[in-house]
């Protein structure tokens, strides 16, 4: 824990998109990204408890109800924690695609986390809000999963070795790696998308997937690009995930050939991302991307940046 001597009236707080799973690593492996990203603002005020006061870029389709919304749930779950009787009202301002595969919901349970913890004093350190924004994933999603909500809130490439006990491990990244994401204008549920998912797999898909995912942490680590973007290959979930998104193989041959390490699906999707070395070369690789789906006649949106390793942050 961490303490202030006093503690503002108000804070704002913005978290960024993440990219979860990172191809072999499905529902242990995320990183977070520049933008987009969600902003919350929030105040003390009022009798005990959590008010959405406003949502400005959701179209109306949040709920209002703080038990509803992962933000409300993120900041009820903290204030029950340290026994705070306040009364604070959220103001969420939605800078990301709702379903998008870019850990939307966790985003906002970040963000909200951060700044209710602020205007209480900062009586938690930032690892220790994580289990209230996995539980505002249950909400969003049913099911208390870190790989979004973790680097959404740490910054960085996160890897949950453990959800019980929640056991979080920081992975190091090399200094050039960078991102392309490229989110076509389609919605795919995260229930959806997991009850296509397979309930058994073979002892070589097995044996492959831990292959590459070792050999993904094991690059990142030593900085060994040609390591990571062997490793960038899910023969587990992508092969079934990419039925529900159109073009997907024409996407990841694109990035291929504009030089990415390697490419998959963000999340659970639509979205899919490039890593590349160097954010020129993920430009040049997301705009090949972004070509697949402008000739498909599809609109999309392309986001390109380094690895961000603040997560979120204090406006």
């Amino acid at each position: 824990m961490t303490a202030k001597s006093t503690a503002p009236e108000s804070a704002i707080a913005y978290a960024p998109a993440t990219v979860a799973n990172v191809a072999a690593g499905f529902d242990i492996m995320g990183f977070a990204v520049r933008a987009p990203g969600d902003e919350v603002t929030a105040r003390l005020a009022g009798p005990p408890g959590v008010r959405i006061a406003s949502i400005d870029g959701d179209g109306g389709a949040l709920p209002r109800e703080a038990q509803k919304n992962t933000a409300g749930v993120a900041a009820l779950g903290l204030l029950s924690h340290v026994g705070s009787p306040a009364g604070v009202e959220i103001e969420l301002r939605k800078r990301m695609p709702l379903g998008s595969g870019l850990g939307s919901s966790a985003a906002s349970a970040a963000a909200a986390a951060v700044a209710v913890n602020e205007l209480l004093g900062r009586p938690l350190n930032r690892e220790a809000l994580l289990p209230f924004c996995m539980e505002a994933e249950r909400t969003a999603c049913g099911a208390a999963h870190a790989d979004n909500a973790a680097p959404a809130l740490l910054g960085g490439f996160v890897l949950i070795r453990s959800c019980h006990p929640l056991d979080i491990v920081r992975i190091p990244v090399p200094e050039e790696l960078a991102c392309a994401v490229v989110h076509p204008h389609i919605e795919i549920r995260t229930e959806d998308a997991r009850m296509i998912l397979r309930n058994k797999i073979t002892m070589k898909e097995a044996i492959t997937q831990w292959g590459n995912t070792a050999g993904l942490i094991a690059g990142l680590t030593t900085g060994d690009y040609d390591l990571i973007g062997r490793s960038l290959n899910d023969v587990v979930i992508e092969p079934v995930r990419a039925i529900l998104i159109p073009g997907f193989h024409r996407v990841k041959e694109a990035a291929a050939g504009a030089g990415a390490l390697g490419c998959s699906i963000s999340g659970s999707g639509p979205s899919i991302f490039a890593l590349a070395r160097g954010v020129e070369s993920a430009r040049k690789a997301g705009g090949a991307m972004s070509d697949v789906y402008r000739e498909m006649g599809v609109e999309c949106d392309l986001y390109v940046s380094e690895i961000n390793r603040d997560g979120t942050v204090l406006e």
